[in-house]
């Protein structure tokens, strides 16, 4: 099985650049989105004038409750067997999703970014704790597999310039403290365990042509329970698609 997540920046602009082609070309059996910016309404309305329709997936959305803001969705090719978990009462923001398969649970993911300044630090914080509760009562049930943009790097490999990035935003020690637990608390990052310590990002800044000179972070991720681990045959990024900030990545199970 294929799986990948891609953080597409509105789903309305990555059509544009042509997400349809990248399906078809990538055959995704599953692909989890993020930060769609999109509400549930302005999707049917616009459906089938954007072309916001995919005949091969049956279709999990979660927009945030205000508008254009944030936002994930779940793609499943048709004849997979899926089973989607109600919404969490505490997200608002169209964080999180559920889809339950035979072998286990794929949670998707769009943390919160502490934002300039810190002011969203607390919250993220907060909603991690909250999410890593969560995960550790289904993981009682299947194992889990985790993917999403973290809005987090966790070690100094995973971004350029980690030494001008101390205590910024995404590389915050409390951020980068609670992604050591959440992994202590028996998760695995599987492009590190598959790939050791080779460098490749997933997210550049549109300023100062940091893409074209790489000087990028990598923040997004697919994170799977120990015990699913020894599924995994390859994880890898995609970091010549554009079409977004970010880029896709995935795993292959």
């Amino acid at each position: 099985m294929r799986l990948l997540s891609w953080n597409v920046n509105g789903i309305r602009a990555v059509i544009k650049k042509g997400f349809h082609e990248f399906l078809k070309k990538e055959k995704p059996d599953i692909i989890c989105l993020q930060e769609i910016k999109i509400s549930d309404a302005a999707r049917e309305k616009e459906k089938e004038k954007l072309g916001i329709d995919f005949p091969d997936y049956i279709e999990f959305w979660n927009s945030a409750q205000r508008p254009g803001y944030s936002g994930i969705a779940v793609l499943v090719r048709e004849g997979i067997k899926a089973q989607y978990l109600p919404r969490l009462a505490w997200d608002d923001e169209g964080r999180v999703q559920t889809v339950e398969f035979n072998r286990f649970y794929l949670v998707n993911i769009y943390f919160p970014n502490a934002n300039h300044e810190l002011s969203r630090l607390d919250f993220k914080i907060n909603f991690n704790d909250k999410l890593l509760k969560y995960f550790k009562k289904l993981e009682k049930d299947k194992p889990l597999i985790i993917c999403g943009d973290y809005n987090v790097a966790h070690e100094e490999i995973d971004l350029a310039r980690p030494k001008e990035n101390i205590g910024n935003p995404g590389f915050h020690p409390r951020e980068r403290a609670w992604m050591t637990e959440f992994l202590k608390a028996g998760f695995v990052d599987t492009f590190r365990h598959v790939n050791g310590n080779k460098i490749q990002y997933t997210w550049w800044s549109y300023r100062a042509n940091a893409r074209v000179r790489n000087i990028g972070w990598r923040i997004d991720y697919f994170c799977v329970s120990n015990k699913f681990i020894k599924n995994i045959k390859q994880a890898f990024i995609l970091d010549k698609i554009q079409g977004s900030d970010h880029c896709p990545l995935g795993i292959k199970t």
